[in-house]
């Protein structure tokens, strides 16, 4: 065989070889980006759940504790804000409003036993608390997902692909501030 035609072979071998690893480098950025995006409807879909609970949650110590107006209405602002925003960091501040409200609110539940004993109340309650750990659990998922796209794409070679394609770090899903504090109930009022 000609010198020649060996020294092209051997190029040709190295571009293939190249093409198919920008190929699967590609691939595997887009497998990823699509994982997190899933992971990012699953805290959506369960969000958009325990908002359509809320309402027969809301509606159901209403009944019996009337003059806890106030916590009703921050449930129905953050509820607002939440199907309201925009971006994952918008929606981590309002879902933990959304999450501080109702723990207020089941903390003023403690003073109404009737209201403990109501069929209606706790099968909510059952349904509200299977609903946060969903909520905890697509959170962890989404993370982790944002962790394992963030790390691939800057990771040589994938990091010459990302910033061809225009691939972009993703931002994880943080508490607010807010979420960190325990929630204060008075029940002077």
């Amino acid at each position: 065989m000609k010198k020649g035609l060996k020294i092209s072979i051997v190029i040709i071998g190295v571009i293939l070889v190249l093409v198919f690893a920008i190929i699967g480098g590609y691939n595997k950025i887009v497998t990823l980006e699509q994982a997190v995006l899933n992971s990012q409807s699953n805290i959506e879909t369960n969000l958009q759940r325990r908002n359509d609970l809320i309402p027969n949650l809301v509606n159901t110590v209403k009944g019996y504790a009337t003059q806890e107006k106030d916590i009703f209405k921050d449930i129905a602002n953050a509820r607002a804000k939440l199907g309201g925003a925009k971006t994952i960091n918008e929606r981590a501040n309002a879902d933990a409003e959304l999450s501080s409200s109702l723990s207020r609110l089941l903390l003023v539940v403690e003073n109404y036993p009737d209201l403990k004993s109501n069929e209606n109340f706790k099968d909510l309650t059952v349904a509200l608390e299977g609903t946060e750990n969903r909520i905890n659990i697509a959170r962890q998922d989404y993370n982790k997902m944002v962790g394992i796209y963030n790390t691939t794409i800057k990771r040589f070679p994938n990091s010459i692909i990302s910033s061809v394609f225009r691939f972009q770090p993703k931002e994880y899903y943080k508490a607010s501030e807010g979420a960190k504090e325990v929630p204060k109930v008075d029940f002077s009022k």
